[in-house]
């Protein structure tokens, strides 16, 4: 027990009047000072007479704390200032550690995505020759730990750009001849292709085209990129081939013309790979000239280079082209089909195919065709004869059929079926019987192409013609010449 003695004026009134407490209360005296008795168990007496009961261990009462005036509201504002701070550390946390799974997965699945540089894009340009060729975008996928799928998009403004002066629009206008219970007409007609530059000489400006394109005309014209028109001029044609050179003379096309315009660049059409991108320019429908891309879809496809005339196929080559999915329209025919360094590695051509499947064009393999025109480019350039001047053979002759041709062991061409008395064919010796199968070294075989050949011819020119003639051992070739007279002579 501990006593603390604390001093007091209470005065206790009953105390001194009473004088003593009983002899057994001993523990208590009434002083100058109160008494205060603390004891073990937490309680204590005080001086005046009333126990008090305070903390003890293991009682539920807790004492209440103090309030500190003025403290509440900065220790909410602390709270949320770092609650706050808390939240955005693990957001962040979280976003990175989102970022930090994606990319892992990224890399399970082999997923990558490049983008070529500038400077690689340039340093690809120089390697490839290209005139300007971009690739914007290009994505590799991986589909499999052996297999990557590249997807490319290519910009093709600048070889279009480069090119483009050296492709034409080709328009002829032809005779249309019919048949209506035994009488004939004609009607005129016109026609719509493409054309490439290919060559200059002194005196003319040489491009290619393909046969069918400018087969028989009655007016042929060129229109070139500023669109400006030329008269042009056959200069040799091969239809097994389906390629023709037309001319344009220099003196027909303006400076200004000359200073817009190209001649384009041969490429090699055997060193193309399959999937490889490929550009086609040409005349699509006579609007105009336009630009389709695609890839090479197949390489030397063999198609025939004639159609089926009778129940018999006529016995011809078979050429290869290139099988492209750039849409190769009716107009297209003669255009350009290019590769990414702006290079002709094809002649287009619409015939071959025709309209019966979408996605499927071809064109003439360049080095298959170049030495053709090569040849073809060293001719005498034909101008078509006026009406009045014109020379005529002085035959009637019909067409020598692959069936015909195989029963009777004979050579295609044209089978002589009469001789006009007088005529140059008289002349020289042209007999019922004969078979025209060249003129000028050019091949025949059908009265068709003899017409059109003829139609450059004046009269009073000179033809070879060669020809086979029967004998008893077979059919002899042989070569004449024969100068064309006027219609009124033969008459």
């Amino acid at each position: 027990m501990y006593e603390n003695n604390y001093p007091n004026s209470y005065d206790d009134k009953n105390q001194s009047q009473s004088g003593s407490q009983n002899a057994g209360d001993v523990n208590y005296r009434q002083q100058s000072s109160d008494t205060y008795h603390y004891e073990t168990g937490g309680s204590f007496s005080g001086g005046d007479g009333f126990h008090r009961e305070e903390y003890r261990p293991g009682n539920n009462y807790k004492p209440k704390k103090e309030k500190k005036a003025g403290s509440g509201t900065g220790k909410k504002v602390a709270i949320g200032v770092l609650c706050g701070l808390c939240f955005g550390i693990f957001a962040g946390l979280g976003f990175q550690a989102v970022d930090t799974a994606t990319d892992f997965l990224k890399g399970k699945a082999g997923i990558t995505q490049n983008q070529d540089s500038e400077a690689a894009q340039e340093e690809k340009k120089e390697e490839n020759g290209a005139a300007d060729t971009t690739v914007k975008v290009e994505n590799t996928q991986q589909v499999d730990s052996t297999q990557k799928v590249p997807t490319t998009v290519t910009d093709v403004t600048e070889v279009v750009k480069e090119v483009m002066p050296s492709v034409v629009s080709v328009n002829k206008k032809y005779i249309e001849k019919m048949s209506f219970w035994g009488q004939e007409y004609s009607q005129e007609g016109s026609g719509s292709g493409s054309g490439i530059i290919v060559g200059q000489n002194d005196t003319e400006l040489l491009l290619v085209s393909n046969y069918h394109v400018v087969e028989s005309p009655e007016e042929l014209t060129v229109q070139f990129v500023d669109g400006s028109q030329a008269q042009a001029q056959i200069k040799g044609m091969d239809e097994d081939k389906d390629l023709a050179v037309i001319a344009v003379q220099l003196e027909d096309i303006s400076s200004d013309t000359m200073g817009q315009i190209s001649i384009a660049q041969m490429g090699n059409s055997d060193t193309l790979n399959l999937g490889e991108p490929v550009i086609a320019i040409g005349n699509a429908l006579g609007y105009g000239q336009s630009v389709t891309t695609g890839v090479v879809s197949a390489l030397d496809r063999p198609i025939a280079a004639s159609t089926v005339q009778t129940n018999v196929q006529e016995d011809t080559e078979i050429n290869t082209f290139i099988q492209t999915n750039a849409a190769i329209n009716p107009g297209n025919s003669g255009g350009a089909l290019l590769n990414m360094k702006g290079e002709v590695i094809g002649i287009t051509s619409n015939k071959i195919g025709g309209g019966v499947v979408e996605g499927m064009g071809y064109a003439i393999p360049i080095s298959d065709a170049q030495p053709i025109i090569e040849k073809l480019m060293t001719r005498e350039t034909r101008l078509k004869a006026d009406e009045d001047k014109k020379g005529y053979l002085g035959i009637t002759g019909l067409d020598v059929a692959s069936e015909y041709s195989q029963l009777y062991d004979a050579p295609r061409g044209v089978y002589v079926s009469s001789v006009t008395e007088g005529s140059g064919a008289d002349k020289a010796g042209l007999v019922r019987g004969d078979i025209i199968i060249a003129i000028d070294d050019e091949e025949i075989t059908s009265m068709t192409e003899l017409r059109n050949y003829l139609d450059y011819c004046e009269a009073g020119s000179t033809v070879k013609l060669t020809i086979m003639q029967g004998s008893p051992v077979g059919y002899q070739s042989k070569e004449v010449e024969v100068t064309l007279s006027a219609q009124s002579s033969v008459q």
